[in-house]
Formats: C-alpha cells, structure tokens, sequence
C-alpha cells in the first residue's frame, strides 16, 4: 500500500482559546494507549501529559482544523498515564500516583477518571487502591493497562509485585470488585490489553520466560491463563489490535533487532523493519476500498514514520516512510468523523502537529497543522 507523507506546507496555528484553555502549559510526554480519540459527537481530542496533570486539545468542530487547547486537568505525582474508550464514546484515564513522604517509599496507588463528553470536563480522579497493603510491596507496582468491554466495563491489568498479574474491574451495577490475582510470574511492565468487539478481553504480557497470554472464555467472565507465547519483547512495547472477530495482532519491539514484529497467536512472528525508539501507534482504516492496518513510530532519530498494509498480511511486506515531522513518545493514530487517518505527533517543542489524509490513492496525507 503506498504512503505518501504531508507535502511540504507551512504549518498554522489555531486561534487561542479563552485564557484558561491555552495556560501557557506543555507537555512533558505522550500517554500510553491511544491518545488520539474519535468521541461521539464527530471531534477528535488529543491528550498529553506534564508535571501538573493532564492536557487535552478538542477539535472545533467534526472533520474541521481548528482545535482548542490545551486545556489542563490537574492531576499531581502521576508516574504513568493510560487512556482507554469504549464503544459508548466515554474515555477512561488510568494512572500510577506515586505520592513522595518525608520517610519510607511513596505512597502508590492507581487512580481513575472519566470523560463522558467531547470538550467536557473529567470527573474527579478516584483511587483504585493498590492490591499490596506493604508499602516497600505497593511502591514495585506496575505500569496500569486497560480496556473497556462490550457493556462498557472498565477493565484494568497490572504487573504485581511479585511480578504476576493483577485485576481490578466493575461490576453490573459500576461499584467496583476487588483485585483478582490472575497469577503468573515473572513478568514485566507493561500489559497489551484488546477489547474485542465482542465484548471479549485479551492480554498479553512480557515475561523472561516467553509472554504470558489471558482470553476470556465468555464475555464478562474472568479472563483464563493460556499458553505462554515463546518470544521476547521489549519490555513497554506490546500494543494489540483486533484484524479479525475475536482475534488480537500483536506488534512490539524485538529486542534483538530492535524493530518491529506483527505476532497473532498461533501463527509466525513477522518482521516489519523500522528503528522504534518506543511502541507503535496501530489502527485498521479502508484504503482504496481495502481493509489495511496503519502503523506509526517515532524513530531513534525523532522522525514520524508511517506504513500501511494490508489487514493481516504484513508478511507481503510494508515499507516505512517519514512523514517529515518530528516527534517524541508515540505518534496518534485515528479516525475522523469521515473515516480519514489524522496523525498527531507531539513535536520536540511542545507544540501538537495534526495531518489528514486527503483524496489521493493509498495513504497520501496532507499539510501538518501546528496546534
């Protein structure tokens, strides 16, 4: 599938907002899992991090290049920050809240809010708790990972302290159950977690011994250990994507090569190049009239590379092409309200570069816009 990165354009501000929605904030990082959203009513909002919370730009309006933003939600001694959304259109935050004291280890919880709106704003953050009473225990909590199921129940993964798998989710009524240790053992940071649309959850972990794998048997039910997978990934890297009904592709880092790997159980582990200085972006878009995969990294160097292929079969080969943007962490990937690929990179300065797909065959994407 060809891909053509945005023609050489110059980039354009949007209006600031109120004085409240611009702040004068940056941000420190990307957040982990998908950070560019499609909400329901048709606008895309991005989502950053930096020492004071979380950031958010919204589109203007459905399909249009104006944002606004971004507008700050504090949110204080986070460490890690994930965001997970179901089909309802409601976006979950997950982080990791290390709070410093004046003797022993931080004080580690993992805390939770909800944005139920487009350009609205979050609930309050709740705490999860922590499933270690000890504190030395509760500071070598994981890195928290999430999906959200068919009836819209929060489900959150996370390595323990003895390196084996936790669970926490909601019931029928939304009062959350308490943690289930889903066993294992030595395992690292972090979880893939698919929500099927099914209703059906998959989860995938890295281990010094081969990853550890999870699939519920039923929709609701407790996800059951499966046979490890006997590979290695880089430790942080693992995203899953559902190609198929009920069937995860899983990409990462092979920490070997140090490039990138399209695994479904089962099946071969395939190379597909690259030089990821962290993990892939992955989302399913028609192309052509084709169901493909689209994949974005950020390279060792900095530069925003972008690929595609078709749906479950990366083994035809795909070829990565710099989209002349630079960028940190992971780029965002997503679907406009016309099903068009938009690509965010968060840029060396700070700022948010947008670029759409535009009327050309294949993957041929149009100007950045610096948000």
């Amino acid at each position: 599938m060809p891909v053509r990165p945005a023609r050489s354009a110059r980039s354009r501000s949007t209006p600031p907002g109120d004085s409240e929605s611009r702040g004068g904030h940056l941000p420190d990082a990307t957040v982990d899992g998908r950070w560019l959203l499609l909400g329901s009513d048709g606008r895309l909002a991005a989502y950053a991090r930096n020492r004071e919370g979380l950031l958010r730009w919204t589109q203007d309006r459905p399909g249009g290049s104006s944002w606004t933003g971004p507008v700050l939600f504090p949110a204080r001694d986070l460490t890690h920050l994930f965001i997970a959304q179901g089909a309802n259109g409601y976006v979950h935050f997950l982080a990791r809240r290390a709070v410093p004291k004046r003797e022993g280890p931080a004080a580690v919880d993992l805390v939770h809010a909800v944005q139920y709106q487009s350009g609205r704003p979050l609930t309050a953050w709740r705490s999860l708790g922590n499933p270690h009473q000890d504190r030395e225990k509760a500071e070598r909590l994981g890195v928290p990972r999430g999906a959200v199921d068919d009836a819209g129940t929060l489900h959150v993964l996370v390595r323990n302290a003895g390196r084996g798998l936790m669970l926490r989710r909601e019931d029928e009524s939304g009062k959350w159950e308490g943690w289930r240790d889903l066993q294992g053992s030595m395992f690292q940071d972090a979880p893939a977690v698919m929500a099927a649309a099914s209703g059906l959850i998959e989860v995938l972990i890295p281990g010094e011994e081969g990853a550890g794998r999870w699939v519920q048997p039923e929709p609701h039910a407790l996800p059951e250990r499966a046979e490890n997978i006997p590979v290695a990934i880089a430790p942080g890297t693992a995203v899953a994507l559902e190609t198929a009904p009920d069937r995860a592709t899983y990409y990462w880092t092979d920490p070997a090569s140090g490039g990138i790997v399209a695994h479904r159980p089962g099946g071969w582990v395939i190379p597909l190049g690259g030089a990821p200085a962290g993990p892939a972006a992955a989302l399913r878009a028609t192309l052509d009239g084709y169901d493909c995969t689209v994949l974005a990294h950020c390279d060792t160097e900095g530069n925003v590379m972008l690929a595609a292929c078709g749906t479950e079969n990366e083994g035809a080969g795909l070829w990565w092409s710099p989209t002349g943007e630079r960028g940190t962490g992971t780029p965002g990937l997503a679907l406009d309200v016309h099903g068009r690929v938009v690509i965010a990179a968060l840029a060396p300065d700070g700022s948010l570069r947008i670029a759409r797909q535009n009327d050309e065959p294949g993957l041929a994407m149009g100007p950045s816009v610096r948000v």
